[in-house]
């Protein structure tokens, strides 16, 4: 066995068991997008046939291979099931594996058909996987998670919030708790150059490389941000008293009357049309329709800005609070961990934000309401994950996803939804920017005339 096979195998080892992980989660994301919508506990029953209730033993169980082996039929009642199954697991295996492998294996020059594949990974990932392994899962948390909101959200205009929260903990437990290790390890750092953090711990000579203003696996206001991490925290802090003002009834939730609104319009239309309640495919029910039906979106956007006030009024505060006491000497650097949290709490900020001011503004100007409030917390998480510019990039490249679906569903189908959900939108276009990176970078770089593309953190 050649020297350079011997140190890729354990490489390959790992490359087959996250692919393995891959196939795991995506027979729970199965589970989830089946259960969730209907209200149904995750964990118990354990699975079963949906035709004749058998109880599933592991070997039906098996992502991928299960299907394959039974041939699409259930071994106990031959009924078929669904292609659907062993497609999104094996898609979710692909996806993890490519990920680990375009991070960790593929060489950086490495080219396929002019595309600079190598190029993809962030520049934390060069540090190998033994240091940066945290970081790596929460980016496949995430991508498991928008998986699972993408087919939900496509089936039932909604996202369910608990799917955006999982990805968010993952964030901060792993983010956070991989600084205060990596910090613990090294000890006191020193910035050799923006950049590159190096110490020394045990005779051991540590080096991370990222690139200038990201410090850390997510990008963030640098060791000397502290406006930075100000603002976040502060936002942070006042979005916990809008929830607080929310609980103790100082302010009412939006969108609160819709029920009653909606029943009285059913029952109005099915009085002026029978015919809707015996075809409910050309009746109001379907639930975005209604949504769009509804005729008091500004009246209740001014509700959603009274409940952002506070994390404003937070914001602005805290970098004041934060420059003026920590950032007016010019060598007082923040610690790792603050800085890493200031990253994540940032991302979720600015990455919810940026929707969450596009739904106030077009409700505003059309009088219905333009986004969900579940694509606002699917952006959020995806910030907290991979920082505040990838989430930006994101929201704006899916509008160009989105006219590329309308165009082909019109071509193909021959007609429209009046009401289309947002989420894969930007589900698919956050994935574009964490797998497109050298064509986003150069994309942008011929917007804003910069030779070569931008250096995106």
């Amino acid at each position: 066995m050649s020297y350079e096979l011997m140190l890729l195998l354990p490489k390959l080892t790992t490359l087959v068991f996250v692919t393995a992980t891959g196939a795991c989660v995506g027979s729970l994301i199965n589970v989830l997008v089946y259960r969730m919508p209907l209200g149904l506990d995750v964990v118990s029953p354990a699975s079963r046939c949906p035709s004749c209730n058998t109880k599933l033993t592991w070997r039906e169980n098996i992502p991928i291979f299960g299907w394959l082996i039974l041939r699409g039929k259930c071994r106990f009642c031959k009924s078929k099931i669904s292609a659907e199954y062993p497609i999104v697991e094996t898609i979710v295996a692909v996806l993890f594996g490519s990920i680990y492998a375009l991070w960790y294996i593929i060489p950086y020059d490495a080219s396929l058909l002019g595309v600079p594949i190598g190029q993809i990974a962030p520049d934390w990932a060069h540090n190998g996987a033994a240091m940066t392994w945290p970081a790596m899962v929460v980016l496949l948390v995430l991508c498991g998670s928008l998986v699972a909101m993408t087919i939900i959200d496509a089936r039932t205009c909604m996202i369910p919030l608990a799917l955006t929260r999982v990805p968010v903990v993952v964030a901060l437990v792993f983010t956070l708790g991989h600084a205060i290790w990596f910090q613990y390890r090294v000890g006191d750092l020193s910035l050799a150059f923006p950049g590159v953090w190096v110490g020394e711990h045990s005779s051991r000579r540590y080096q991370w490389v990222t690139t200038p203003g990201e410090v850390w696996t997510i990008a963030s206001g640098g060791l000397l941000g502290w406006k930075f991490i100000g603002i976040a925290l502060g936002g942070a802090f006042g979005l916990v008293v809008s929830n607080l003002l929310l609980k103790f009834k100082v302010i009412r939730p939006s969108f609160a009357d819709y029920d009653q609104w909606a029943e009285g319009e059913l029952a109005k239309q099915k009085a002026d049309n029978p015919q809707l309640e015996e075809d409910d495919d050309k009746g109001p029910e379907d639930n975005a329709e209604m949504w769009i039906q509804y005729p008091h979106a500004r009246r209740e956007m001014v509700l959603e800005l009274a409940f952002l006030m506070p994390a404003a009024l937070f914001a602005l505060v805290g970098g004041w609070f934060f420059a003026m006491r920590f950032g007016a000497d010019p060598v007082n650097t923040a610690p790792l961990w603050l800085v890493a949290l200031g990253g994540v709490v940032m991302g979720y900020l600015i990455g919810g934000g940026v929707v969450w001011a596009v739904r106030i503004g077009g409700s505003i100007a059309f009088g219905k309401e333009a986004m969900g409030l579940g694509d606002v917390h699917m952006m959020a998480a995806v910030g907290a994950c991979l920082g505040w510019i990838d989430p930006t990039i994101a929201f704006f490249l899916a509008a160009f996803v989105g006219v590329a679906y309308a165009a082909a569903a019109k071509i193909f189908r021959g007609k429209l939804s009046r009401a289309m959900p947002y989420g894969p939108f930007l589900a698919v276009a956050t994935m574009m920017v964490i797998l497109g990176k050298p064509l986003v970078e150069l994309g942008l770089g011929l917007v804003f005339h910069v030779p070569g593309g931008l250096d995106i953190p």
